[in-house]
C-alpha cells in the first residue's frame, strides 16, 4: 500500500514538474532573448545568448526610448490600482446587501451580475466603446467605470459566497454595540473579507494590467496604456524590433508576477472559502 502510495505520489510530482516547464518556459524564451541583438532572435531563439548575440541592456532602452515606457506605465499603474480598489470596495458593499437583504429584487440583480460573467466581452465591445465616447469616459479615470462594471460579476459573485459563511451574529452585536450598518461594514465584515478582497485584487489586477483591447477601444493612442505601447514597437510592412519588443514584455510581466508572488497564498484559502453555500 505504502509502496502503491510512493508511486502515485511520483507520478504526480512528474506530471505536475512537466506543467510547470511548459508554463515556465515561454517566459524563460522571452527573457533571454530581450538580451540578444534583434537581428539574432529570429535565426535562433531558443539559443542562450553568446558573445557574438549578447546586447547587453541595449534592448531596455531602445524599447524604453521608443515606447515611452515610463508614461505608459504610470497610466497602466493608475488605470490598475484604482480599478482594482473600486471593484474591492463596490462590490463587497453589494455582495453584503445582496447576501443579507433577503428580497426578489437582491435574488435578481444576484442572479444578473452572475449572467454578466458569461457575456463576451467581443458581443458589447463596440456598443460600450461608443457609449463611453457619448458619456465622455475616454480617459484614464473614465475607464475606471467600465472596469468597475466588467469587474463586478465574478467579484460579486466570489464575495457573496464569502458573506454567506461569516455569522450573522457578529453583525448584531456590533449593532447592539451601536454600530451603523456603514461602521458594522467596515469595521466589522470588511476585515473578515479579507481572504477573498485579496484573492479578487490578484484576479482583477492580473486582468487590468495585461489588458489591450479594452484601453485599445477606450482610449487609445492618446492614454498608452503598457500594452498598447509595446504593440506600437511593430512597424509598418511587417517590420518590428523584436529584441526591444522582448525586453519591453519582460518589464511588463514582471510587476505582476511580483505582486502574484507575494499574495498567491491567499488565492486557495479566497477561492474555497467563496465556494460556501447559504
Amino acid at each position: 500500500m505504502k509502496g502503491r502510495k510512493a508511486v502515485l505520489q511520483g507520478l504526480c510530482f512528474c506530471l505536475l514538474f512537466l506543467l510547470a516547464v511548459v508554463f515556465l518556459l515561454p517566459v524563460l524564451i522571452v527573457l533571454m532573448n530581450s538580451f540578444k541583438g534583434r537581428f539574432y532572435i529570429a535565426d535562433a531563439p531558443f539559443r542562450f545568448p553568446n558573445a557574438e548575440t549578447f546586447a547587453a541592456l541595449s534592448n531596455y532602452r531602445n524599447g524604453i526610448a521608443k515606447t515611452g515606457f515610463p508614461m505608459a506605465f504610470g497610466y497602466s499603474l493608475f488605470i490598475t490600482v484604482f480599478s482594482v480598489l473600486a471593484i474591492l470596495l463596490f462590490c463587497a458593499m453589494t455582495a453584503w446587501y445582496l447576501v443579507r437583504v433577503r428580497s426578489s429584487f437582491t435574488a435578481g440583480l444576484y442572479y444578473l451580475f452572475v449572467f454578466s460573467m458569461i457575456v463576451p466581452f467581443q458581443m458589447v465591445m463596440f456598443t460600450m466603446s461608443k457609449v463611453a465616447n457619448l458619456l465622455r469616459l475616454d480617459n484614464p479615470v473614465g475607464i475606471l467605470l467600465i472596469y468597475l462594471g466588467f469587474g463586478s460579476g465574478l467579484s460579486v459573485f466570489m464575495f457573496s459566497g464569502f458573506v454567506k459563511a461569516v455569522p450573522l451574529e457578529i453583525e448584531e452585536a456590533a449593532l447592539i454595540d451601536s454600530c451603523s450598518p456603514p461602521e458594522t461594514f467596515f469595521y466589522v465584515v470588511f476585515p473578515i473579507l479579507r481572504p477573498t478582497a485579496v484573492t479578487v485584487a490578484i484576479l482583477n489586477t492580473m486582468w487590468i494590467w495585461n489588458d489591450y483591447l479594452l484601453p485599445y477601444l477606450v482610449i487609445g493612442n492618446q492614454y498608452r496604456t503598457i500594452p498598447i505601447a509595446v504593440q506600437y514597437l511593430r512597424g509598418g510592412y511587417g517590420s518590428q524590433d523584436m529584441g526591444a519588443m522582448m525586453a519591453m514584455l519582460v518589464l511588463t510581466i514582471l510587476p505582476v508576477v511580483l505582486f502574484y508572488l507575494f499574495a498567491q497564498k491567499y488565492i486557495i484559502k479566497g477561492v474555497v472559502a467563496g465556494a460556501v453555500k447559504g
